[in-house]
């Protein structure tokens, strides 16, 4: 197993919130595919009123997975700070960020896995790629167009999934967390937003929604299209010094 310290392969970012009930499997499924490599998942738990923290101490005190370190980590509600907790406390040469449900599978890991994140560190598991199988109710259809517009207009935005699945050059990542400050949906946002302004080629790849995730049903609200036009003012508002856009590649 690797100890603090040791360089990490792969970082798995997981944020967690009122998960109790799925968590355990996810981070089952993570084990056993990277059992006997050099990894570390750290599941970042963020203001819970289920069961989660309990859940989570759980797999913490029984877990034995060879060459995989499970890290159980907390941070305030949100899944911005969540996530920016989780970056910030990675040590993985690659780090991927997703869901508490493994939406996409290991999709967008095996597509990063063929890029250099050397000249391309940030890969995205995109739903807006014209290869991806998703799943597409009418609210999460008008939500999502709603989106691409306010942040084509807001932002000139050329990535089209901003809220993906990532695959991150660890090292990359890292430097530029600090920087970021949403505290909700829309940190992936800012991070792409940031790359974009330093010249950074966003790669899209494409990902096959899994059947159980739609079990879940939609997180998205409409609601929510007004709230990251606001939000997306304030990200223009922080990082508008910064210098230049860039290109999105889709593979």
């Amino acid at each position: 197993m690797p100890t603090s310290g040791t360089t990490i392969s792969l970082s798995y970012v997981v944020p967690a919130h009122n998960c109790a009930g799925i968590i355990e499997a996810t981070v089952r499924e993570l084990g056993e595919r990277f059992s006997g490599g050099n990894a570390e998942i750290l599941v970042v738990e963020n203001g819970s009123t289920d069961e989660t923290p309990e859940v989570l101490a759980r797999i913490a005190a029984n877990w034995s997975v060879p060459g995989v370190e499970f890290r159980s980590l907390s941070s305030e509600k949100g899944l911005g700070n969540a996530l920016k907790h989780g970056l910030l406390a990675s040590r993985g040469e690659v780090v991927v960020t997703t869901a508490d449900d493994l939406p996409f599978g290991f999709d967008e890991y095996e597509a990063g896995l063929k890029v250099d994140l050397n000249r391309f560190p940030v890969v995205v598991g995109s739903k807006a790629h014209p290869q991806s199988q998703v799943g597409r109710g009418l609210v999460r259809w008008v939500a999502t167009n709603g989106f691409l517009v306010l942040r084509t207009l807001v932002l000139n935005m050329r990535t089209r999934d901003p809220q993906g699945t990532f695959v991150l050059n660890g090292d990359w990542v890292r430097e530029i967390a600090p920087r970021l400050e949403e505290k909700g949906f829309l940190l992936t946002t800012e991070l792409i937003y940031v790359a974009e302004r330093q010249g950074v080629r966003t790669v899209e790849v494409p990902v096959r929604l899994r059947a159980s995730h739609g079990e879940h049903g939609t997180r998205i609200k409409l609601a929510d299209v007004w709230y990251m036009g606001v939000g997306l003012l304030s990200v223009r508002r922080r990082h508008r010094k910064t210098a230049r856009l860039s290109a999105t590649t889709r593979v």
